[in-house]
C-alpha cells in the first residue's frame, strides 16, 4: 500500500471517528495509540469491531472477512465505508444485524404496551 493510500485511510478513520462523536460516542482511531496489532481501526463502540474503509472500489467480502478475523469473540465485526461524495455505510453479516434488530424490536415492543 502506498503512502497516499495510507494517508487516505488515516483521514477516513479520523472522519469516521468525528462522525460517530457527532452521534454521542467517544470514538477515536486506535492505530494512533496502539499500533497495528489487529485492533479495530476505530474504537469506542462497545462490542463492535470497526474496519474502516475509505476507498473508491471495495471488495466488501474481503473487508468483512478482515473484520471478522480481527474481531475478538465478544465483538460484532462491521465494515464502515464510504467513497468520495457518498455517505458512510455499514456492512455486517445478516446474523449480526438480526441480533441488533431483535434487541431494538424488543425494546420498542415493550414501550408500546
Amino acid at each position: 500500500m502506498g503512502k497516499m493510500q495510507r494517508e487516505k485511510g488515516k483521514r477516513g478513520e479520523r472522519e469516521l471517528s468525528r462522525k460517530l462523536r457527532e452521534y454521542g460516542y467517544e470514538c477515536r482511531r486506535s492505530q494512533q495509540f496502539c499500533g497495528a496489532d489487529g485492533d479495530a481501526d476505530v474504537i469506542g463502540l462497545p462490542g463492535v469491531h470497526i474496519e474502516c474503509k475509505r476507498v473508491e472500489k471495495l471488495n466488501l467480502y474481503d473487508a468483512l472477512a478482515q473484520a471478522t478475523s480481527d474481531a475478538r469473540e465478544e465483538e460484532m465485526p462491521t465494515v464502515m465505508h464510504r467513497k468520495n461524495n457518498h455517505e458512510w455505510l455499514v456492512t455486517m453479516a445478516l446474523e449480526d444485524w438480526i441480533k441488533l434488530f431483535r434487541e431494538w424490536d424488543a425494546a420498542n415492543s415493550i414501550s408500546e404496551r
